[in-house]
């Protein structure tokens, strides 16, 4: 067990129970593991909060190479996706909801590039961003604003065709339990609807009221939004510093791991 001093997003004795099987893609007497795989995710949760860059990761942790390539195994083997959605079913159950929803909000955010990433990105025309190129971060979340599902493209994609890639994911990752598919006009037409359809899904549009100036909080769209505020405390998140556009996404299901497990087991002791 390391002596170093504890920094705020170290992972607790009663989370890292719980996460540590779905983090051991090898035993922990294999030859090659050099470092204790609690403190490589204690790594990687510093990066995703902190929002540095892996060569300034404090020396008191693993080094930066060897945190950084055990990351690349858990991304490609879906370990923090995996990690949410069981956490997702166990929120739901703890606080009295079905185990998956059958109801999720779609909605995008869009986010600058960086120079390792502005090779894939593009301009928003609607939003009129600002400066550099961006991209888009596309998410489905139930209405608990538990992450579902994460697609990112250029800014320059429209909201309405990532319908089919959005609504494929969840009813992946749900067992198609999900029958409502709330979104904003930016989803209006008949090919959005098509493709939720597709998938056995109703899309219902939900408008604005047309009268009302200045911030509004849309009944049901809300709870996406609030979702993307809780991604922006993480800082590695505020913009897209990473050069492979599933390295981001997957950096989004670590820190929505890092915002369930606090969740859970407040909930389980409150109850």
């Amino acid at each position: 067990m390391s002596t170093r001093k504890a920094y705020p997003t170290d992972v607790s004795d009663e989370e890292w129970a719980f996460v540590a099987p779905y983090l051991a893609l090898l035993p922990e007497e294999a030859g090659q593991r050099r470092y204790e795989l609690r403190e490589v995710f204690n790594a990687v949760r510093w990066i995703v909060r902190a929002g540095a860059p892996w060569r300034l990761l404090p020396t008191n942790f693993p080094p930066w190479e060897a945190v950084y390539q055990q990351t690349q195994r858990w991304l490609a083997a879906d370990c923090f996706a995996a990690i949410v959605h069981d956490l997702q079913v166990l929120v739901r159950a703890v606080a009295g909801r079905t185990a998956q929803p059958s109801a999720a909000i779609v909605d995008s955010r869009t986010v600058r590039s960086s120079p390792e990433s502005g090779h894939r990105a593009g301009y928003d025309g609607h939003k009129r961003t600002r400066g550099s190129k961006v991209h888009k971060v596309h998410a489905a979340v139930d209405t608990l604003g538990n992450l579902l599902a994460i697609h990112i493209t250029p800014a320059n994609e429209q909201d309405r065709i990532q319908v089919d890639t959005l609504a494929t994911a969840i009813q992946e990752v749900t067992g198609e339990t999900v029958e409502v598919l709330y979104a904003d006009q930016g989803y209006t037409g008949d090919e959005p609807a098509a493709a939720a359809h597709a998938h056995g899904m109703r899309l219902v549009v939900v408008n604005r009221p047309e009268a009302q100036r200045g911030f509004v909080l849309v009944p049901k769209r809300w709870v996406v939004e609030r979702s993307f505020a809780w991604a922006a405390r993480f800082r590695r998140l505020a913009r897209d510093y990473e050069r492979l556009p599933q390295t981001l996404a997957g950096l989004h299901f670590l820190a929505f791991a890092c915002l369930l497990l606090p969740r859970l087991l407040h909930l389980i002791s409150g109850s």
